[in-house]
């Protein structure tokens, strides 16, 4: 890797990471890479200690809805690599530090196994398994707050194929929400936008006091990515 200087006529330097083309390197993985190295949000993560820019998605939303507070009892679906936890353990209280709040739970289930994350309890388990939401619910202790997901269907290079792939496993975890969720609680899931995720929110309206739809400013701008956020589970 080089670094390129480009120099403006008032005498400004505008430095970019250059990712050089390696043998047997597709020109795919070789953009991939140079958008990876010159991501802001991939840069702080680093430095944050965060385990990926996705946890700057989470702390948006909650910055505006308010879902992760003190004592709620979180499930995060499809956890790997973990930024999700990382962000919701101090908002929860899930390690008790805040002497004068109340003290949450979060479980993490991925179907791969991933550190440890202090404050957190993660367990290898497909969550569409016969019995998955009984396991998580004996876990908790009981029914969870907020059910959040930021799981995305394998990438088939299809992006009908992708989006319908993404819609199907959004709407498998909202099933699952229906079932683990206390009254009053709050899912929150990665869409793709598109025409196929009409079903879902009409799914999530009859379910839901409160149906919303953003687009965090980490996410990508040319991404078609977005978040639903449904608040206050009917039971």
């Amino acid at each position: 890797m080089a670094q390129e200087k480009k120099t403006s006529g008032r005498g400004l330097r505008d430095l970019r990471t250059r990712v050089k083309s390696a043998k047997g390197r597709r020109l795919s993985s070789t953009l991939w890479l140079d958008r990876q190295l010159n991501d802001p949000y991939v840069v702080r993560a680093k430095k944050e200690g965060y385990r990926g820019r996705a946890a700057f998605k989470i702390m948006e939303l909650n910055e505006k809805y308010r879902f992760l507070v003190p004592g709620a009892r979180v499930v995060d679906l499809g956890c790997a690599p973990g930024g999700w936890i990382q962000v919701a353990v101090p908002l929860v209280n899930s390690l008790g530090t805040r002497k004068s709040k109340e003290v949450g739970t979060i479980l993490g289930i991925d179907l791969q196994e991933i550190d440890p994350i202090p404050g957190s309890d993660i367990y290898v388990l497909d969550f569409l398994d016969e019995g998955a939401d009984d396991k998580v619910k004996k876990w908790l202790g009981g029914k969870a707050d907020v059910v959040m997901s930021d799981m995305a269907a394998s990438s088939s290079g299809h992006k009908q194929t992708d989006h319908l792939r993404i819609i199907n496993l959004c709407e498998a975890a909202a099933y699952f929400a229906f079932d683990v969720l206390e009254e009053g609680g709050t899912f929150v899931a990665k869409v793709l936008a598109g025409g196929a995720e009409g079903d879902l929110q009409k799914l999530l309206k009859e379910k839901f006091t409160k149906v919303a739809n953003a687009k965090p400013p980490s996410s990508r701008s040319n991404s078609s990515e977005k978040f639903v956020v449904a608040m206050g589970f009917r039971g």
